[in-house]
């Protein structure tokens, strides 16, 4: 690319970015009105209840909705670092803060041979796509951290593995990204960095792991893969309910337990598979590692009892890394995330009513985001396969001797 054009196209970009990530901010400012129930609750009630908590030297141990790991009391109590804003407010400035990173770490990942600013480009599209929620959760801070992480794994692996580490005392996700490392140091530093920054939160607050405790009896999500089967069978006489459970609106009822065990066996199985791949994989190239997290993020996403919208988040980041590899095979699944990227939009918050009523619109908008997402879980796996481990060929065998020349007696 000529550097002029280069320069037009990275203009071009920031100034999406700019008036993609203005409009999102006007959103949860509500200076513009985004259709749908308001996503910034979880902010300004939610999440303030828990920063008042947190302040005081420990951790909600009595509060069920708290579901996080230690670390993401960081996330919560970050708005302290504006105290000239209220905090809700200090609370979206800070998540635009953490979307201006990740794509400042993109753009720095593109550089180089074999590089390509397609995975900023990725992320400059797909977030405003997801709508306002993005803002209005944390995750976008984990994303940043987690992007970190991947892109520091091809030259500094005990510095990725010390952000994979730290990531998943935020939100437990992370820690898939380790399966993709090869090196043993990133391991290490993991290890440590876990044990140490666990260690602090276990000794300085009481109550850093009563998380741990306040999932066993959630249930199937109503937006979750699993979720379709009720809410076909509410119209076939199903006598479930849909209630908000632990923090999210969930079916309760019959035969849920079944459903919600069959959907941990699917995650089981898919963290088998990718045991497996791990053990078996002997082609590595720079970009495996992102692509082996991405295809991770994927499988355990789908599976998972729960896909909230902001999960789309950490979808977007780990293809939009591996996209920032020319090499990378991971077009085709990164391009049905994104696609089911307004298709999540559509299903929550817009049409949310929709989804809990389990009419034909909710049903058909569930359906194709989860369909679009189990399309590119499988693509992936297969791409990710395909494409590092060994086909096994035939040995060509050489034919032994006809039954005439073995029963030819020589001269």
């Amino acid at each position: 690319m000529e550097p002029t054009a280069a320069r037009g196209s990275l203009a071009g970009l920031l100034g999406i970015w700019g008036v993609t990530r203005a409009a999102l901010l006007l959103c949860v400012l509500k200076v513009l009105v985004f259709p749908g129930p308001d996503v910034t609750s979880d902010v300004s009630v939610i999440y303030r209840g828990w920063y008042d908590v947190l302040v005081t030297g420990t951790f909600p141990q009595d509060d069920v909705t708290w579901q996080y790991p230690p670390a993401a009391a960081l996330a919560v109590l970050s708005p302290a670092v504006l105290p000239f804003l209220e905090y809700a407010t200090a609370f979206f400035v800070l998540a635009l803060a953490a979307d201006a990173v990740t794509l400042a770490l993109l753009l720095r990942g593109a550089r180089g041979a074999g590089r390509s600013r397609r995975g900023a480009w990725m992320w400059v599209a797909g977030v405003p796509l997801l709508g306002p929620t993005v803002y209005a959760r944390y995750d976008v801070m984990v994303t940043a951290v987690a992007v970190a992480g991947l892109l520091a794994a091809v030259r500094h692996p005990r510095a990725a593995g010390a952000l994979m580490a730290f990531g998943a005392l935020l939100k437990v996700w992370p820690a898939l990204l380790l399966l993709a490392v090869r090196r043993q140091s990133a391991w290490v530093s993991a290890a440590v960095t876990g044990v140490v920054v666990a260690g602090l939160f276990a000794v300085l607050m009481p109550g850093a792991f009563a998380f741990l405790g306040f999932q066993r009896d959630r249930g199937t999500e109503v937006e979750s893969l699993g979720s379709l089967v009720f809410h076909v069978a509410r119209h076939h006489g199903w006598e479930g309910k849909v209630l908000l459970n632990y923090g999210s609106v969930e079916f309760l009822g019959p035969y849920v337990s079944w459903v919600s065990t069959g959907a941990l066996f699917l995650t089981g199985a898919a963290l088998a598979w990718l045991v497996l791949w791990r053990l078996t994989a002997t082609r590595f190239a720079p970009h495996t590692a992102a692509d082996a997290a991405f295809t991770a993020v994927l499988l355990f996403t789908v599976t998972s009892r729960v896909i909230s919208p902001q999960y789309m988040v950490w979808l977007v980041g780990t293809a939009a890394v591996c996209l920032c590899f020319r090499e990378s095979r991971m077009g085709r699944p990164a391009a049905l995330v994104l696609v089911a990227c307004p298709v999540t939009t559509l299903e929550f918050p817009v049409w949310f009513g929709h989804v809990v009523a389990s009419d034909a619109l909710g049903v058909t908008l569930l359906a194709v985001r989860n369909g679009l997402l189990v399309t590119a879980s499988l693509l992936a796996a297969r791409t990710l396969w395909c494409t590092t481990v060994p086909t096994r060929r035939r040995i060509p065998t050489t034919p032994g001797p006809s039954w005439a020349e073995r029963t030819t007696v020589s001269p």
